[in-house]
């Protein structure tokens, strides 16, 4: 796989907000690395991202930076919102979020094959007011 054709795969899949998983090969798998869960197939990765952003949060990935060489991508940024909903057994606070996050792609034939999310958990802990 070409670094363009990364780039065009990954730019298409932030420019969904992280909906579109025809960009998502049969058997992805997504990786949290805070804790070594794996979410595997395209349905539970739309599961898993609906979960965080939507329910867990109201939240966004604004404007990450995407950085991409031959078949593996970047994307580095904030994970923005408001914490809406029960998350790792914390229920809703209504405080916002402001959590740096960086995703590591590995791609397959213009898929997504493997992704690993790398998110400062204590920076987030700290905004919801559990490790004051």
């Amino acid at each position: 796989m070409s670094t363009e054709s990364t780039r065009r795969v990954l730019q298409r899949y932030v420019d969904s907000k992280h909906t579109d998983m025809s960009v998502m090969a049969d058997d992805v798998v997504f990786t949290n690395t805070a804790t070594g869960e794996e979410t595997k197939g395209p349905e539970a990765v739309r599961q898993m991202l609906n979960y965080v952003y939507h329910v867990a949060f109201d939240a966004e990935y604004p404007n990450p930076t995407l950085m991409c060489d031959g078949n593996r991508a970047v994307l580095e940024g904030t994970f923005t919102g408001k914490h809406i909903g029960e998350f790792a057994g914390i229920a809703a606070t209504g405080k916002d979020v402001k959590v740096p996050l960086c995703v590591t792609y590995e791609l397959e034939n213009d898929k997504i094959k493997r992704a690993h999310i790398y998110w400062m958990v204590p920076v987030l802990l700290t905004q919801l007011g559990i490790n004051s």
